[in-house]
């Protein structure tokens, strides 16, 4: 009697990167990966090679580094949240489709585990699929694009491809939106109402998207939906951009910039997220809770709190969990396999 091959199907959940320990030398590695890529620097490389090299690496990466050591626990915050995502999502998945020798992996663009360990491991254990479900809530060239460049890479080089499904992203997926709402109530619940609620996204340089890329208007999108789904008023809430880094002007307006306005306006109180973050890391838990709430107070303002990412919650596990249900499901259709 011949055996019923059960398909292998790898899904790679993948964040942006971390460097491997809050150290000069593990900072210095991290940036010098992170900002060689063009996808991030947008400068001609060998111009940009020479400023990275000359006057970026030799000195940012020890300001960055006591940055990390303020948040770093056992690991760093980011993959200690994308290990338990992954394995969560594992525990639920690989029940719910038999049919499939299935494989939930995390990676990462920059750092460990890396998004190329994670293919090369691929070439030697061929896979029927693969699902790739970049952590990024809204699209943009400088974060999730970097993604598809290492599989088209690596596609490149493959005999026996794979059949691929990337989820581009989900930034009005109405799990997506009632989770950030619900994180707030919760938080409010505990810690009180402030007069304002500014939602802060990670920023990207203006000219990126001049040329079109989607980012900042899909981060307003989310925004408003947000904003709706807690039945606030125009005067309640705010959207801004965090994380400029270089001269050159970035999608307004800026976090820093708003909140001493607002300070300095007599807005006493202010709860500040980040729905661009599907895990805390050092721009949530560095820059945003602490030193934003240190220049909100220096420019006269009194409460200040940082609502938490989404990170393990259960509602933001489950909107994971269904956005690669339907890709499984799609799958289970086309292979025309029974439970």
């Amino acid at each position: 009697m011949t055996s019923v091959h059960k398909p292998k199907v790898s899904i790679i959940v993948a964040n942006l990167g971390t460097p491997d320990e809050p150290s000069v030398a593990a900072v210095r590695r991290f940036l010098a990966q992170f900002l060689s890529d063009q996808r991030v620097i947008e400068i001609p490389k060998p111009l940009w090679q020479i400023i990275l090299r000359l006057f970026i690496l030799p000195f940012r990466p020890k300001r960055v580094a006591e940055a990390y050591a303020s948040v770093w626990r056992d690991d760093s915050p980011m993959r200690e949240i994308l290990l338990q995502q992954v394995a969560q999502l594992q525990q639920q998945l690989v029940t719910q489709f038999p049919e499939f020798e299935l494989n939930i992996v995390p990676a990462m663009t920059y750092g460990n585990p890396g998004i190329q360990q994670v293919l090369t491991q691929f070439s030697q254990d061929p896979q029927d699929h693969v699902i790739l479900l970049p952590l990024f809530p809204q699209y943009s060239a400088t974060s999730t694009a970097p993604l598809y460049d290492a599989l088209a890479k690596w596609m490149l080089k493959q005999r026996n491809l794979p059949g691929v499904n990337i989820i581009r992203d989900y930034y009005q997926h109405p799990l997506y939106i009632q989770a950030l709402a619900q994180s707030v109530r919760d938080f409010r619940a505990e810690y009180g109402t402030a007069e304002k609620l500014l939602m802060s996204f990670h920023g990207i340089p203006q000219p990126y998207a001049d040329k079109g890329d989607p980012y900042a208007d899909r981060c307003r999108i989310t925004a408003k939906l947000v904003a709706k789904e807690l039945g606030l008023s125009a005067d309640e809430w705010a959207v801004s951009f965090q994380s400029r880094f270089g001269k050159q002007e970035w999608v307004k307006p800026y976090t820093d910039a708003l909140l001493q306005e607002w300070a300095e306006q007599g807005v006493q109180s202010v709860h500040i997220m980040s729905p661009a973050f599907s895990a805390d890391c050092l721009e949530t838990l560095e820059e945003l809770a602490i030193e934003n709430a240190e220049n909100f107070k220096a420019a006269g303002g009194q409460d200040y709190a940082y609502i938490p990412a989404l990170n393990q919650r259960d509602d933001h596990l489950q909107l994971l969990s269904q956005l690669l249900q339907a890709n499984l499901e799609a799958l289970r259709q086309t292979l025309a396999i029974s439970p």
